[in-house]
């Protein structure tokens, strides 16, 4: 316990000022996405470009994958969120996936987890070898899957965010970058709160449908 408090605390010392916005943007970005509020976008597109460097820079590299991907995706959710139909409604609104969506989320993770664990051990080999691949790839992949579903405004996209942050809390902290490994620690309590509202919001479109 002594040498955790100690690591913990040398690591909030290093931190850099690019991590601490970074991690306040992604705060920030995922307390919109709870309250369905369009400045997830915008404001988690800071998180992103920050962390591509930051994931990079600490070869991380499954991670910064996943931060590219969550750029394209915020453009493209940014997109869809704001799509309304002749009548000015939102084309988009929280819905629970259907058993097909169901297969389509678990292929698409199923996947990527390979796609980035073969390209993670082979780099490992000599251009990242402080990667762990087995972990990054999992906590990529349920984030690849989890960003695809929130475009959508599907709630079980906050099962595929759980699962990302308990795979990055620890991921982080062994990397050296505790304050980031806190940040998920955070995101993953949002995520739980997230979860429970948009459940609560796809019921009540269900059954006012």
């Amino acid at each position: 316990m002594q040498e955790f408090i100690q690591r913990f605390l040398e690591g909030m010392a290093n931190t850099t000022w690019l991590e601490y916005i970074s991690v306040v943007s992604g705060i920030a970005s995922v307390w919109y996405s709870r309250k369905e509020n369009i400045l997830v976008y915008p404001v988690g597109l800071i998180n992103t470009t920050i962390y591509i460097y930051l994931s990079f820079k600490y070869h991380l590299l499954g991670e910064a994958s996943v931060n590219f991907y969550y750029t394209v995706m915020s453009i493209y959710g940014w997109i869809l969120w704001i799509k309304k139909d002749q009548q000015q409604q939102q084309v988009v609104n929280i819905k629970f996936s259907t058993t097909k969506e169901w297969i389509y989320q678990l292929l698409f993770l199923f996947a990527f987890y390979l796609l980035i664990f073969i390209s993670l051990t082979y780099l490992k080999k000599g251009f990242a070898t402080g990667a762990i691949p087995w972990a990054d790839a999992l906590a990529s992949s349920t984030a690849f899957t989890g960003m695809w579903l929130m475009a959508k405004k599907k709630v079980e996209s906050w099962y595929w965010w759980i699962a990302t942050n308990i795979c990055s809390v620890p991921l982080y902290f062994v990397k050296g970058l505790v304050f980031t490994s806190v940040y998920y620690f955070i995101l993953l309590i949002i995520a739980f709160w997230g979860l429970s509202e948009w459940r609560r919001k796809a019921i009540k479109l269900k059954n006012d449908g």
